[in-house]
């Protein structure tokens, strides 16, 4: 019996010149790489040895946080629900602030002359140190959490926008276009077309900035903007490492909740 003649394979090669095209920048792109990691460790100083010499230093210093000094967990409470009040608070505003720029940021909801300019925008204001914006505000209000709310909305809304557009330009054309031609405005068309389509990806981007809030919350008390990076700035300043590490303790155990709660609220979004 003649056996069957065997199928030419569907895949054509490349050829030579550009396999050898494609080498040659994956190489220049590795070497690129490497340049740019030897600047960065070198720029540092870097040195693998100084990390043998610095484990009994950090022994030490963790020897004076133990053991934790309960007497300060009322403290630790106080200060941690005004850091979750500070990063609740704030991120509801960054959402409040986010939708505008967001919809005139959409590339499909927006013409080039509207959305070019405030991407530009975002761009700039996420580019603001969070605790620049602390220490503008402590300086306009006082101290407190107020300027800490402030900080973190601001700060907030550079990402947030630039996330509810991202989800906005991945609505379908579909149910917008059959809103125009039923002679909806701009504002139906976001209603009824865009929103029920992107809520939970806004949903899922609100929660991720607000972990993010929580984390960012927990060092505005170093510039005197409330919460329980005040207190821990204080302790350490004189000395009192074992209510630093009450205070510690108690960080822990808040961001592990909150984060298992937004997982959850994930997973139900899906």
């Amino acid at each position: 019996m003649r056996s069957e003649p065997r199928k030419a394979s569907s895949a054509t090669p490349a050829p030579p010149e550009q396999s050898l095209a494609v080498t040659l920048r994956r190489a220049a792109e590795m070497i690129a790489l490497a340049v740019v990691i030897a600047w960065a460790w070198h720029g540092t100083g870097f040195e693998l040895s100084r990390l043998g010499g610095s484990l009994a230093p950090l022994a030490e210093f963790l020897g004076r946080m133990t053991p934790p000094d309960l007497s300060a967990l009322d403290v630790a409470m106080r200060s941690t629900a005004e850091t979750l009040q500070i990063a609740v608070l704030g991120t509801f505003l960054a959402v409040v602030l986010s939708i505008p720029p967001a919809l005139l940021a959409a590339v499909n909801l927006t013409p080039a002359w509207i959305h070019q300019p405030v991407r530009w925008t975002l761009a700039l204001l996420r580019g603001i140190p969070l605790l620049l914006l602390a220490l503008m505000f402590v300086a306009a209000l006082g101290l407190g959490p107020v300027p800490g709310v402030l900080a973190i909305a601001v700060h907030s809304v550079g990402m947030l926008a630039k996330f509810y557009a991202d989800a906005f330009e991945s609505a379908r054309q579909g149910p917008i276009e059959a809103l125009d031609s039923a002679g909806a405005n701009w504002l139906q068309r976001i209603r009824y077309g865009v929103l029920p389509q992107v809520a939970p990806d806004l949903a899922r981007d609100t929660l991720f900035r607000f972990e993010l809030n929580l984390r960012e919350s927990l060092i505005l008390g170093l510039v005197g903007a409330g919460g329980i990076g005040f207190y821990i700035q204080l302790y350490i300043r004189s000395f009192r490492y074992t209510r630093v590490a009450t205070l510690t303790l108690v960080i822990l155990v808040i961001v592990v909740l909150v984060e298992q709660g937004s997982v959850a609220i994930r997973r139900r979004l899906r």
